[in-house]
């Protein structure tokens, strides 16, 4: 069936007016829904992006010079039998703390107690001669008054007790020397410290003062060698000279605080081949955070500022037009300032030009600002 032009006309009219009463519900809610997002970005403007801020100080800082240094024993001790002689025993737990004058080894003492039994015998006998020549030259002595003797007698009676004293002296003298021998098969630490692995084991022969039995490290204290530029070495001479220089060492992968030390050593002399010159600080280490050959990020201060403006490195932003920092003003606002920075001294940068003492700056939430932005402070 077939529909008259007039209908089509009416029907056309009536689906355009629908499609307008559709579109402007549609534009309504959307501008609805604009104006929440609106207000919502309005009110966290107006509560202040969280940051945490940081003043400028003015006052004494400390340059320093970091550098990669490595740990070392403040002593090392190849331990070694000082007779010959079989290996009998060890006495110590390797890697394990020992202290000076705990036993480490012991040698088969059998052939030196020997030696030691003879040499108090000879000295027995000596001291049985000697009684008899002082009995000989006291009862001589007598006769040569009675005339009973001659004098040259006498004189070889005399001579004898000087040969009896003089071989009892000998003779004591050997026993001691072979009782030292005997102590020597007893094996201790010298000093405090950490064992190694056994280089020599229970039956092997030991030749005196040649074959190594074990290393002993002294590890507290303990030293961090370092090489600095030979160009630092007069900032750091003139740092020694207002009194003990403290140095910093950093453990990589150790979550606690860095160790202090103290400088101890300077080279004497300059690595021509590096133009380095090598320093050992000295550091407690009773905890054992140090092992000898260990890396160490090592801090040396080497220049004191008198009177420098400073703030915390984590503070410096970089742009285009160069460092800036944001400064928080007294209402709140930041304002995104260039800066000229100095010298960096460990956490803290000096702030040549742009920023005065007393002043805030961001340390925490730049990201999240601009130039004239809003800020919540949450002093750090």
């Amino acid at each position: 069936m077939q529909r008259s032009p007039g209908k089509k006309l009416l029907l056309i009219a009536g689906l355009l007016v629908v499609a307008a009463v559709v579109f402007g519900l549609w534009r309504q809610h959307g501008r609805n829904d604009g104006g929440a997002v609106t207000a919502a970005a309005a009110k966290g403007a107006s509560a202040g992006v969280p940051v945490t801020v940081a003043t400028a100080t003015r006052g004494e800082i400390d340059l320093s010079l970091k550098v990669i240094g490595r740990a070392e024993a403040y002593s090392t001790v190849n331990v070694r039998s000082r007779v010959d002689g079989q290996l009998e025993s060890l006495a110590f737990t390797p890697g394990t703390h020992v202290k000076k004058g705990a036993l480490l080894a012991k040698v088969d003492p059998r052939p030196l107690q020997a030696a030691y039994d003879e040499a108090m015998g000879n000295v027995a006998r000596d001291q049985a001669q000697l009684v008899k020549a002082e009995a000989d030259l006291a009862r001589y002595q007598n006769m040569l008054g009675k005339g009973f003797v001659s004098r040259a007698d006498f004189d070889l009676y005399k001579a004898n007790l000087g040969v009896a004293r003089a071989a009892l002296e000998s003779d004591r003298a050997a026993a001691r020397a072979a009782k030292t021998q005997l102590d020597f098969t007893t094996i201790v630490a010298p000093f405090d410290g950490v064992t190694g692995a056994p280089l020599a084991y229970p039956g092997a022969t030991l030749n005196a003062d040649t074959t190594d039995i074990v290393v002993l490290n002294e590890v507290d204290p303990i030293r961090v060698a370092f090489s600095i530029p030979e160009d630092s070495l007069a900032a750091v001479r003139n740092s020694a000279r207002r009194g003990t220089l403290p140095v910093h060492a950093k453990i990589p992968g150790d979550d606690g605080e860095p160790l202090t030390g103290e400088l101890e050593f300077i080279d004497n002399a300059v690595d021509a081949t590096t133009g380095t010159i090598v320093l050992k600080g000295r550091f407690a280490n009773a905890d054992g955070r140090l092992t000898p050959g260990q890396f160490a990020e090592v801090t040396l201060p080497t220049t004191r500022l008198l009177d420098a403006v400073s703030i915390p490195v984590v503070a410096l932003q970089s742009s285009t037009e160069g460092t800036f920092v944001f400064v928080v003003k007294k209402n709140g606002i930041v304002e995104q300032r260039t800066i000229t920075t100095g010298a960096t001294s460990a956490d803290r940068v000096v702030v040549d030009k742009g920023l005065q003492a007393g002043e805030r700056v961001v340390t925490e939430g730049q990201m999240l600002l601009v130039d004239g932005a809003r800020v919540r402070v949450d002093e750090g």
